[in-house]
């Protein structure tokens, strides 16, 4: 069960407070491995296809960027700003995202698995088939907006918050949830895992539309009388 701090609670996520110094215009003409950003304007790059693997972002914001296959596994994005990025498969596995705002995004396809997210906040815009399998979250909020066929196998989620956002065909299995607030989440769609939900709040609304799933997932037949 969650852990309430009164009755009825579940222990709110600690959203990033980034305030970014002034900033220089990036003048780079791409990404390198393992580089280090600081204080920098990422304003419409191209950054499709580069290799950041590994890469130091501090203070950085990143504005209108494409990010098409970007590779940023195990780059460490901190106390940063993500407005308007845009891409397909972009790699961010075993990334670290700590005091980030990702603001409307549109990503495809992200490949987040083994990634620690840590006061995060993903406002407005569209991911599809996020894949956040094993990742850490912790203190993240998803905030108006939508989120397709997310994969949160095996990942565990402590002070993760939905609000007013669309969540639709998660992957939950194996998954360990510790102070997860769903009722914000409409709709609120579990295709796999759903008894992984202990830890985690719902509305009497949104336990209602989850009734099938759960018998199904509990093995239990619900069948009318006289059938």
């Amino acid at each position: 069960m969650a852990r309430r701090t009164t009755a009825g609670a579940v222990r709110g996520a600690r959203r990033p407070e980034v305030r970014l110094p002034p900033l220089r215009p990036y003048g780079g003409t791409g990404l390198e491995p393992d580089g280090d950003y600081d204080g920098l304007e990422f304003a419409d790059a191209d950054l499709r296809g580069q290799d950041g693997s590994g890469a130091r972002f501090m203070d950085c914001a990143l504005t209108g960027c494409a990010l098409d296959e970007t590779a940023l596994r195990r780059a460490r994005l901190l106390d940063s700003v993500l407005t308007g990025v845009r891409g397909v498969g972009t790699d961010l596995a075993e990334a670290t995202l700590r005091d980030v705002e990702l603001v409307d995004a549109r990503l495809g396809g992200t490949q987040a698995h083994g990634a620690v997210l840590e006061r995060v906040l993903v406002r407005s815009g569209k991911i599809d088939y996020l894949n956040l399998r094993g990742a850490r979250l912790k203190d993240v909020v998803f905030e108006g907006c939508v989120l397709a066929e997310p994969d949160f196998g095996g990942a565990r989620l402590e002070r993760v918050a939905f609000v007013g956002c669309a969540l639709t065909g998660a992957d939950l299995s194996a998954a360990t949830l510790t102070d997860v607030d769903l009722r914000g989440a409409a709709p609120l769609e579990v295709a796999r895992g759903v008894a992984r939900l202990a830890g985690a709040v719902i509305s009497p609304g949104q336990l209602l539309d989850l009734a099938p799933v759960l018998a199904a997932e509990l093995g239990v037949r619900v069948v009318g009388e006289g059938a």
